[in-house]
């Protein structure tokens, strides 16, 4: 460090001397600062101190009004924090210190030209201090030079501090500031000779982020001051609001050089942004009072809610005049304590005894409006004399809010020069020659940045490893209270996380809250419902969306993303997740399955009547005449059509899913290949009669059961090879709504279609058949109840197809729509055709024999043997018999079964 400082000493030497002297040859270029006032205390070590005692100048003027808060107040805190040590025995025993406190002017810029002053005055130091120069020829006494500083104290505004620390560290002179809060002065490799007893800003806009986030407030605007601490301010807080998912809906920027219009017009479109109630602020309080005024004359006062950063906090001069725009503000304050002993001190000042502030005179004047007389009271009007007479003591005072912060940054830098010291010095009363001239590097890192002590009010004083102070902040709520007085309420406080009870802020009575809501909104869209997802209207904008039901069978992922549920579940009444839904089918209890199940019971008990009904009376002529063997196949398939409801209903499985595979088809093919051989067989028999006496082939008993044998065999075999391509088996379906989760068989809708397929063509045959048929004696009845049911049959069936793919959406109705079709099938075949025969055979029992004459007006008759030939069976004895239809005539034996069809019974 030596040798680089080395050769750094020479071309700042040559720089400071350029810049004194373009200064001297252009004088109007420095405006106030060559005639600027210096506040000068002498000591053995000196302060330097810079505060803004004025206010910003506006148009050509550097310096504007006295700072009565910022700058007086704070002055008047280094001068009695001096006093205090100066007058404790305990720091710096036998040394006295001294102070050089500038004007900023609250400019960045002015600022460091002052600071040029104390680096002129160090120069001389740092050439002695120079590895030219040995240490046994630098004089230890420097008192006579009042201009060296051992540290400066400020500024105020981190603009400010920037720019003087940017300027300090290159001549090693410690800083600590009482105010500047930039998060951007904690970086160490930039200014490394710097430190603060205030936290950043970056803590600061956590805590205003914290705020915003617990009154669920999601858009807002935001306005900074320009310079680092409204820039950076705000930069912190949109990193803070983009973590809490708090957008920007407007950030304005208010340049140095912003006049009236300029807020004007910042206001004009911070209310376009209707729904950004909030408007969260870092700015000066020049800045924070022009923008409330600005308000004010926008009629704007129910607008906004502001919240403010600690460059309002708990001042009276931004809301001074403007409470009605200003009221429901909430303020962020850096916590600090109440130093009694300080307002004793400053309540006594006055132009009188305070003679060593050369900026007094022009405070007192501008606090009372009145003039001080010029040179003591010898000429003084009664007015000045008034005015000398004025006290501070009148009860408006109130203590600034950074006052502990500047006494604690006095305290912090003589603490450490006591330690650096006693270290050096080995506690002797006077400078040794360590110390003389003081080592800025090795006081700052040394001591500085370790120093750790009790304030004169009790709280904790340190620094971290990046020169910051504790973060402790105090939220204020500007309110009016019932005797229509404004003031600070404290209303909460930020120590790391947020304490603070949103409903103890009160807000501006006409702010508009909603009826659903106990607070202010500040929202640019509504929340969604539960089942509902943000679909952005712009993706830069994270809080402007409209709300998107969520399906049914989906859950609420997260605020963006509806996810469907896996296959089988559903979401939770929260919609967090999803849950296993149950398995449903039918169960027999249900009055879905009560209705088939019955239906079917007394079909099957049906069929049984018949079948015992026949096999009581299988010798008489009626059953023989009814073509016995098919007959009896007939009722098999109709029980079994009718016992196809149980396996049906029954809960899936591999069982009861290959009895539904097999047996549905089988059933009909049973019933409807039967009912296609009789109706062939009676078609080819009178066919043949109307064309030739020769005994048509194929008619017999035997070669109708094996005609049916084979029609059934086809569909048999059908149904065997889909079990194998593919094997039954259950497995769940799920509803339309995807809400039921369905146990079936393995088995389409389609493909139970088109295995009844091969049941509807012998349908349509039979239909055919019987219709060929209908124009037969009508003696032979049989045909006409055949037709008639084949014809109800398709109907049946007909309808069936639509009814059941219509009910897909039930399943509950599509499965009860299968049975009954099924058994409405075997009824009406049940009904149509052997209702009639049991009919006569159990209450008309005298017809049921064989007519030996019989007449039709198709001119048919048979003939026969004399009915005395009879035996006690009602049968003709065996030999050959004539039929005659239409002039032609066929023979038959008289067992032949189909020749006593042809004897018409009904």
């Amino acid at each position: 460090m030596a040798t680089v400082w080395k050769y750094l000493v020479v071309p700042l030497t040559v720089l400071l001397i350029l810049c004194y002297a373009v200064l001297a040859a252009y004088p109007d270029l420095t405006g106030k600062v060559a005639a600027g006032q210096t506040l000068r205390v002498d000591g053995d070590i000196v302060l330097g101190g810079l505060f803004p005692i004025h206010e910003k100048g506006k148009n050509e003027s550097i310096c504007g009004d006295i700072n009565q808060d910022r700058g007086i107040q704070r002055l008047e805190a280094m001068l009695f924090a001096i006093d205090l040590i100066n007058n404790d025995t305990n720091i710096l025993p036998g040394i006295e210190i001294g102070a050089e406190i500038r004007d900023t002017c609250s400019s960045d810029t002015y600022a460091l030209e002052q600071s040029l002053e104390f680096v002129r005055s160090s120069l001389t130091t740092v050439t002695l201090t120079s590895p030219e120069c040995p240490p046994e020829h630098v004089p230890v006494n420097h008192t006579a030079n009042p201009g060296v500083v051992a540290g400066v104290i400020g500024g105020s505004y981190s603009t400010v501090s920037i720019q003087v620390a940017n300027l300090l560290r290159l001549f090693q002179i410690p800083q600590i500031s009482y105010a500047s809060t930039s998060s951007e002065l904690s970086d160490r490799k930039k200014f490394e000779y710097f430190a603060r007893t205030v936290p950043p800003d970056k803590l600061q806009a956590k805590a205003i982020a914290d705020i915003v986030a617990s009154f669920g407030w999601t858009y807002v605007s935001t306005i900074a001051s320009e310079g680092n601490y409204g820039e950076s301010g705000i930069y912190e807080f949109q990193k803070e609001a983009a973590l809490r998912n708090i957008c920007i809906a407007r950030a304005e920027k208010i340049l140095s050089s912003a006049d009236s219009q300029t807020y004007d017009k910042i206001i004009t479109r911070l209310k376009k942004k209707q729904n950004a109630k909030v408007v969260v602020l870092f700015t000066r309080v020049e800045d924070a009072r022009d923008l409330l005024s600005a308000a004010m004359r926008a009629n704007h006062s129910e607008s906004f809610i502001w919240l403010a950063s600690d460059g309002w906090g708990a001042q009276e001069t931004p809301v001074k005049g403007r409470e009605i725009v200003a009221e429901g503000a909430i303020t962020i304050e850096l916590q600090t304590r109440k130093i009694r002993q300080y307002d004793k001190y400053f309540l006594n000042l006055n132009p009188t005894n305070n003679a060593r502030n050369p900026w007094f005179k022009e405070f007192w004047e501008q606090k009372f409006k009145c003039t001080l007389p010029p040179d003591g009271t010898g000429n003084a009007t009664p007015a000045e004399l008034r005015c000398l007479k004025k006290s501070l003591d009148d009860g408006s005072h109130l203590q600034e809010k950074k006052t502990q912060f500047v006494v604690d940054a006095v305290y912090a830098l003589g603490n450490a020069l006591d330690r650096m010291h006693r270290s050096i010095c080995n506690e002797t009363l006077e400078l040794c020659e360590g110390m003389v001239p003081i080592n800025g590097q090795r006081l700052f890192k040394e001591y500085i940045l370790n120093i750790e002590f009790q304030d004169i009010v009790g709280s904790l004083v340190s620094f971290d490893e990046k020169g910051d102070g504790l973060g402790r902040y105090d939220i204020f709520n500007f309110r009016r209270d019932s005797d229509n007085h404004y003031s600070y309420v404290r209303v909460g406080e930020w120590h790391g996380e947020l304490g603070l009870d949103p409903n103890s802020v009160q807000f501006h009575p006409s702010v508009p809250v909603p009826s659903t809501a106990d607070l202010p909104m500040s929202q640019c869209s509504l929340p969604c419902k539960r089942d509902e997802i943000k679909k952005l209207q712009d993706d830069d904008e994270a809080c402007c969306w409209f709300c998107s039901a969520c399906e049914p069978h989906q859950f609420v992922k997260d605020e963006f993303t509806c996810t469907d549920c896996a296959r089988g579940y559903w979401p939770l009444s929260n919609l967090s997740g999803c849950y296993k839904r149950m398995e449903e089918y039918m169960d027999f209890a249900s009055p879905w399955s009560i209705i088939p199940v019955v239906f079917s019971l007394l079909g099957i008990m049906a069929t049984c009547f018949v079948a015992i009904v026949f096999v009581t009376h299988n010798q008489t002529p009626l059953v023989k005449a009814s073509s016995r063997e098919l007959s009896y196949i007939l009722l098999l398939g109709f029980a079994s059509c009718y016992a196809m409801t149980f396996p049906i209903l029954a809960k899936p499985s591999e069982t009861t899913c290959s009895i539904q595979r097999i047996g549905l088809g089988l059933s009909f093919c049973v019933c409807y290949s039967a009912l296609l051989t009789k109706t062939n067989r009676i078609a080819r028999i009178f066919e043949s009669a109307s064309h030739s006496a020769q005994r048509p082939k194929y008619i017999s008993p035997k070669s109708q059961l094996v005609i049916c044998f084979v029609l059934v065999s086809a569909q048999l075999f059908g149904e065997l090879m889909w079990l194998i391509v593919v094997p039954p088996g259950a497995s769940t379906q799920l509803s339309k709504d995807r809400y039921h989760v369905i146990l079936k068989c393995n088995i389409t809708d389609t493909s139970l279609v088109v295995s009844l397929a091969y049941n509807m063509f012998l349908i349509i045959c039979c239909t055919v058949y019987a219709f060929k048929t209908r124009k037969i004696p009508e003696n032979f009845n049989e045909a006409k109840f055949i037709g008639f049911t084949m014809y109800t049959t398709c109907i049946v069936w007909l309808a069936f197809v639509p009814l059941y793919f219509g009910t897909t959406g039930d399943f509950r109705m599509q499965i009860t729509t299968l049975c009954i079709t099924v058994s409405m099938s075997a009824t009406v075949a049940l009904a149509c055709l052997f209702t009639p025969k049991v009919y006569i055979i159990v209450f008309q029992p005298e017809k049921n024999v064989r007519r030996l004459n019989t007449t039709s007006t198709r001119r048919s008759h048979y003939d026969a043997p004399p009915r005395d030939m009879v035996n006690n069976h009602g049968q003709y004895p065996r030999g050959r018999y004539i039929m005659r239809f239409n002039n032609q005539t066929t023979q038959y034996d008289s067992q032949d079964t189909e020749a006593e069809t042809s004897q018409a019974f009904l």
